[in-house]
Protein backbone atom coordinates (compact mmCIF):
# COMPACT_ATOMS: atom_id res chain seq x y z
CA UNK A 1 0.00 0.00 0.00
CA UNK A 2 1.37 3.18 -1.27
CA UNK A 3 1.68 5.68 1.29
CA UNK A 4 2.89 9.60 1.08
CA UNK A 5 4.21 12.22 3.18
CA UNK A 6 4.40 16.04 1.91
CA UNK A 7 6.94 18.32 3.58
CA UNK A 8 8.52 21.50 2.68
CA UNK A 9 5.70 24.23 3.13
CA UNK A 10 6.22 27.34 5.73
CA UNK A 11 5.22 30.97 5.71
CA UNK A 12 7.01 33.02 2.85
CA UNK A 13 6.93 36.73 1.54
CA UNK A 14 5.22 37.71 -1.82
CA UNK A 15 7.47 36.91 -4.69
CA UNK A 16 9.75 33.94 -2.33
CA UNK A 17 9.84 30.22 -3.44
CA UNK A 18 9.35 27.38 -1.50
CA UNK A 19 10.22 23.51 -2.43
CA UNK A 20 8.10 21.12 -1.37
CA UNK A 21 8.49 17.14 -1.56
CA UNK A 22 6.23 13.83 -1.76
CA UNK A 23 7.80 11.06 -0.18
CA UNK A 24 6.73 7.57 -1.09
CA UNK A 25 7.10 4.46 0.52
CA UNK A 26 5.11 0.74 0.33
CA UNK A 27 4.52 -0.05 -3.02
CA UNK A 28 6.70 0.56 -6.62
CA UNK A 29 7.00 4.14 -6.94
CA UNK A 30 7.37 3.79 -10.53
CA UNK A 31 4.19 2.77 -11.15
CA UNK A 32 2.24 5.62 -10.36
CA UNK A 33 1.68 9.21 -11.49
CA UNK A 34 1.70 11.68 -9.11
CA UNK A 35 0.39 15.18 -8.47
CA UNK A 36 0.02 17.91 -6.52
CA UNK A 37 -3.61 19.45 -5.19
CA UNK A 38 -4.01 22.71 -3.21
CA UNK A 39 -6.83 23.59 -1.06
CA UNK A 40 -7.85 27.06 0.53
CA UNK A 41 -9.94 27.96 3.61
CA UNK A 42 -13.15 27.77 2.22
CA UNK A 43 -12.62 26.61 -1.55
CA UNK A 44 -12.50 23.53 -3.11
CA UNK A 45 -9.51 21.67 -3.90
CA UNK A 46 -7.46 22.52 -7.06
CA UNK A 47 -5.26 20.70 -9.03
CA UNK A 48 -2.23 22.34 -9.37
CA UNK A 49 0.37 20.00 -10.94
CA UNK A 50 0.86 16.57 -11.98
CA UNK A 51 3.59 13.98 -13.72
CA UNK A 52 3.49 11.02 -15.36
CA UNK A 53 4.95 7.79 -14.64
CA UNK A 54 7.91 8.36 -17.07
CA UNK A 55 8.62 12.14 -16.20
CA UNK A 56 8.28 13.20 -19.51
CA UNK A 57 4.76 14.51 -19.15
CA UNK A 58 3.46 17.61 -16.98
CA UNK A 59 0.12 19.37 -16.59
CA UNK A 60 0.13 22.34 -14.70
CA UNK A 61 -2.84 24.63 -13.70
CA UNK A 62 -2.49 28.07 -15.73
CA UNK A 63 -2.69 29.87 -12.48
CA UNK A 64 1.16 28.19 -11.98
CA UNK A 65 2.71 27.89 -15.38
CA UNK A 66 5.90 29.53 -15.84
CA UNK A 67 6.16 29.76 -11.95
CA UNK A 68 6.14 26.14 -10.57
CA UNK A 69 7.59 23.42 -11.86
CA UNK A 70 6.87 19.49 -10.95
CA UNK A 71 9.94 17.02 -11.29
CA UNK A 72 10.60 13.29 -9.87
CA UNK A 73 13.46 11.26 -8.34
CA UNK A 74 12.49 7.69 -8.42
CA UNK A 75 15.61 6.49 -6.77
CA UNK A 76 14.07 8.64 -4.09
CA UNK A 77 10.79 7.92 -4.73
CA UNK A 78 10.26 11.39 -4.04
CA UNK A 79 8.49 14.36 -6.60
CA UNK A 80 8.97 17.72 -5.83
CA UNK A 81 7.13 20.86 -6.62
CA UNK A 82 9.60 23.70 -6.98
CA UNK A 83 7.49 26.89 -6.82
CA UNK A 84 9.11 30.63 -7.90
CA UNK A 85 7.03 33.98 -7.04
CA UNK A 86 4.78 33.21 -5.06
CA UNK A 87 1.42 35.30 -4.36
CA UNK A 88 -1.00 35.36 -1.97
CA UNK A 89 -3.83 33.39 -3.86
CA UNK A 90 -1.20 30.51 -3.56
CA UNK A 91 -1.91 29.90 0.27
CA UNK A 92 -3.54 26.31 1.19
CA UNK A 93 -3.03 23.25 1.88
CA UNK A 94 -1.01 21.55 -0.57
CA UNK A 95 -1.13 17.65 -0.87
CA UNK A 96 0.14 14.94 -3.14
CA UNK A 97 -1.79 11.92 -4.75
CA UNK A 98 -1.24 9.16 -6.55
CA UNK A 99 -2.52 7.35 -9.22
CA UNK A 100 -1.61 3.50 -10.47
CA UNK A 101 -1.26 2.64 -13.76
CA UNK A 102 -0.25 -0.57 -15.36
CA UNK A 103 0.33 -0.06 -19.03
CA UNK A 104 0.63 3.62 -19.59
CA UNK A 105 3.41 5.39 -18.18
CA UNK A 106 2.07 9.12 -20.49
CA UNK A 107 -1.18 9.61 -17.92
CA UNK A 108 -1.51 12.99 -16.43
CA UNK A 109 -4.65 14.35 -14.90
CA UNK A 110 -5.08 16.99 -12.30
CA UNK A 111 -8.57 16.00 -11.32
CA UNK A 112 -9.07 14.88 -7.84
CA UNK A 113 -11.53 12.20 -8.39
CA UNK A 114 -8.89 10.40 -10.13
CA UNK A 115 -6.03 9.54 -7.21
CA UNK A 116 -7.03 7.38 -3.89
CA UNK A 117 -4.43 7.65 -2.48
CA UNK A 118 -3.11 10.94 -0.67
CA UNK A 119 -0.70 12.53 1.59
CA UNK A 120 -1.98 14.35 5.05
CA UNK A 121 -0.78 18.15 3.03
CA UNK A 122 1.33 20.38 4.43
CA UNK A 123 0.34 24.08 4.20
CA UNK A 124 1.87 27.10 2.63
CA UNK A 125 1.27 30.69 3.48
CA UNK A 126 2.30 33.50 1.66
CA UNK A 127 1.98 36.78 3.11
CA UNK A 128 4.43 39.73 3.89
Amino acid sequence: QLQLVESGGGLVQPGGSLRLSCAASGSTFNYYAIAWFRQAPGKEREGVSCISRSGGRTKYADSVKGRFTISRDDAKNTVYLQMNNLQSEDTGVYYCAAHRLILSREWVSTTPDDYDKWGQGTQVTVSS
